[in-house]
Order: C-alpha cells, then sequence, then structure tokens
C-alpha cells in the first residue's frame, strides 16, 4: 500500500516492491535448482498451454494450487508446495487480482520468466476434505456454464 492507502498494482515494469518470499502449489515433484517455465499443460484446463507460470506469496493460495492440481488430475496425494524464486518480471494474477478479489488479497502473481524451486515446504496447511470438494464443485458448474474463463 502506498501512503495513501491505495494498492500499488504489481506490473512487469514495478514489481520489485513485493518482498516474497513466493510459493508454488502443484501435483509436480520437484527438486531444488528445477525451473518451471511457461509452454506446459494447464492443470486447470484440458489442453490449454499457459504462456505464463503463476505464484503466490501466501500458503493458502499455495494450498489451493497443490490440491486443485492434484484433484483435477486424479491424484490421491495432496500435492506439493514449493518456495520459487522469480527469475524476472512478473506482475497480479489478472485472472484474480480486481475481478474475483479485489486488490489482490490472494497475492496471486504470474510470469513469462522461470520460477526457480529453492525449496519443497512439507508442512503446508491444506483445505478440509469438504472445502476442498466443495471448490471442485463450482470449479465443475463454471465449467459446465463456459464461465471457467482463464487469462493467460
Amino acid at each position: 500500500m502506498d501512503e495513501g492507502g491505495t494498492r500499488e498494482r504489481v506490473t512487469y515494469e514495478h514489481c520489485d516492491h513485493v518482498p516474497g518470499p513466493f510459493l508454488h502449489g502443484t501435483k509436480a515433484v520437484l527438486a531444488v535448482g528445477d525451473e518451471l517455465v511457461p509452454g506446459h499443460s494447464s492443470n486447470f484446463q484440458a489442453g490449454r498451454v499457459m504462456n505464463h507460470v503463476y505464484f503466490t506469496a501466501l500458503e493458502e493460495t499455495a494450498a489451493w494450487g497443490a490440491e486443485l492440481a492434484t484433484a483435477l488430475a486424479g491424484g490421491t496425494d495432496r500435492g506439493h508446495v514449493y518456495v520459487v524464486e522469480p527469475l524476472g518480471p512478473f506482475e497480479d494474477d489478472p485472472n484474480v487480482t480486481d475481478k474475483r478479489f479485489p486488490g489482490n488479497p490472494t497475492q496471486s502473481y504470474r510470469t513469462r520468466a522461470p520460477l526457480r524451486v529453492v525449496a519443497e515446504r512439507p508442512d503446508w496447511q491444506g483445505h478440509p476434505p469438504e472445502v476442498l470438494r466443495h471448490m471442485l464443485d463450482r470449479l465443475a458448474e463454471l465449467r459446465d456454464q463456459g464461465r471457467d474463463v482463464i487469462e493467460d
């Protein structure tokens, strides 16, 4: 926030003020030093290749990424949350910032540059099964309505 109480937008040209640490939730098993790069299939839309890599500064948001990616792939484990380092500029995730959550309270970002894995966070807190089931049902409803749009 600036002195007037308004949030500073995060853009590719203005992202140095966001301190991290940053997290990425996924179904993938990764090692320290691995890099996440754009150009892979979406975990949330079949047949879509992603132009960005998404990350957050909040454990809960990363937990959603891990849990949803794993569940949507038919997995039974809870997924993984990694501490990541952006290797280039990044911006607010337009899929949530000011569309679904004004002001980006989920602290969600995206980048076209790689994210380097610097650690795994094995002790992350997931959501109760009924909360996860509700979110999966809501995603299915949006998909059925053709409203599961990802601005990528």
